[in-house]
């Protein structure tokens, strides 16, 4: 049973028909997905949530999908860590790790909103999938358009990451590496799907795509034991993520699933490409793009979509937004990993580099819960930490060997 009510634009509230549509034809505002909030009220309760697989699917009802969903890859609810180490090292209460650097079949949160845009492009009936990327979207569209049998064009910057872009050819799509940054390619890519009837999960399939997002918002509330976090602080690219997050603790108030949000939403974003926090810092809704300049690639858009909305988040909640330069960035990966065994990539560096700064200037209440949104996997961006980590020590294949490097360790 299909709790949506259609489209509205962000902008002038006009309403549209469920379609492969992502603007407005009279504001050009962006599409929102509308539910049934009412409808939805009894049906969804914490029992028949927790009644169901652990994957993002448990909330269906609050996703964009008409007839049962697709579960071809297993995506979602991934761990939500008590990071103790970490919170004693920052002096904080309580601190969470929303980890999505696991448990995902690409080890990003991507896999949720590629979970959720498939679904919906089969329902369209679309044979061919396709997207604009910076790396972890490339690889999600990659792994679960082959699962699902979608013909599959990806469309990169050329300057990516080497390692990125094997993990998307693994998967043998059309892999297309444009000679400029993400915001080329993306405009590339508006023209491409003016032209050819295929899903790209974000441009004309963006309404149902972005969606996905708020399973990562559903899921903290469930595993805080239904209840909201104090503060959240999410890695921003386009925005979007930080926008649905808080979306999904609006509408679990708003089906009854908890009974009140007092979170404060705060975002973090690379000092060499923070349109959305400079704006935040200067008091200004205008977004003022930028040429990214970071080692955080997968935050590296210049002219973020969701910028203005994420701003108006920001300034709901009461919240506020920081950045993280490179070095800054890469200390915090290796002290995430040094106190909670967590491997981030670049992203998650600027998550808690950002986190930092935010605590040290006393706008994030140190009594309170506060959550981190880790993203994606530091397998995916070792290359940021090349002569940043210790050298290894090389002995002889004996013992006297060993005990001579044993000795040396022992002194430090």
């Amino acid at each position: 049973m299909s709790f949506i009510r259609g489209l509205k634009c962000r902008e002038c509230g006009r309403e549209y028909e469920i379609a492969p549509i992502y603007v407005c034809e009279f504001c050009f505002g962006p599409l929102e997905v509308v539910y049934d909030y009412q409808g939805i009220k009894g049906v969804l309760t914490r029992e028949v949530i927790q009644s169901r697989p652990n994957n993002l699917w448990r909330y269906r009802e609050l996703l964009p999908v008409e007839g049962e969903p697709t579960n071809a890859l297993n995506t979602g609810f991934t761990p939500l860590v008590k990071a103790d180490n970490l919170a004693k090292h920052l002096g904080l209460k309580e601190l969470y790790i929303k980890d999505d650097t696991v448990a995902h079949p690409t080890l990003s949160f991507k896999d949720r909103v590629v979970a959720v845009a498939l679904a919906r492009a089969r329902e369209f009936g679309f044979d061919t999938v396709a997207c604009a990327s910076t790396g972890n979207l490339a690889h999600a569209v990659s792994a679960h358009g082959a699962k699902e049998g979608f013909k599959r064009f990806i469309f990169i910057p050329a300057s990516l990451e080497k390692s990125k872009i094997v993990a998307s050819l693994v998967y043998e799509p059309n892999l297309i590496a444009v000679d400029g940054n993400y915001d080329d390619v993306n405009r590339l890519c508006s023209e491409i799907a003016n032209k050819y009837r295929w899903a790209f999960v974000n441009i004309n399939i963006r309404p149902f795509y972005a969606e996905g997002s708020k399973s990562q918002g559903f899921e903290i509330i469930e595993q805080l034991g239904w209840k909201a976090p104090d503060a959240v602080v999410v890695p921003c690219a386009s925005g979007s993520l930080l926008t649905k997050i808080w979306k999904s603790f609006k509408e679990m108030k708003e089906v009854g699933l908890i009974d009140e949000v007092h979170t404060k939403v705060f975002a973090a974003q690379a000092t060499g490409c923070s349109p959305i926090v400079a704006a935040i810092k200067q008091g200004i809704d205008v977004i003022k793009p930028v040429k990214p300049d970071t080692i955080a690639k997968s935050l590296a858009i210049g002219n973020p979509a969701d910028g203005f909305y994420a701003i108006h988040v920001i300034r709901e909640t009461g919240g506020y937004g920081e950045d993280a330069s490179d070095q800054e960035i890469i200390d915090a990966m290796k002290l995430l990993a040094r106190t909670e065994g967590i491997f981030a990539e670049t992203a998650g560096g600027v998550t808690l580099a950002s986190a930092i700064k935010l605590i040290n200037s006393g706008k994030i209440d140190k009594n309170g819960t506060t959550v981190l949104c880790i993203t994606g996997n530091g397998l995916k961006t070792q290359e940021a930490l090349s002569g940043h980590t210790p050298e290894p020590h090389y002995i002889k294949p004996n013992i006297n060997s060993f005990e001579e490097v044993l000795a040396k360790i022992k002194k430090v």
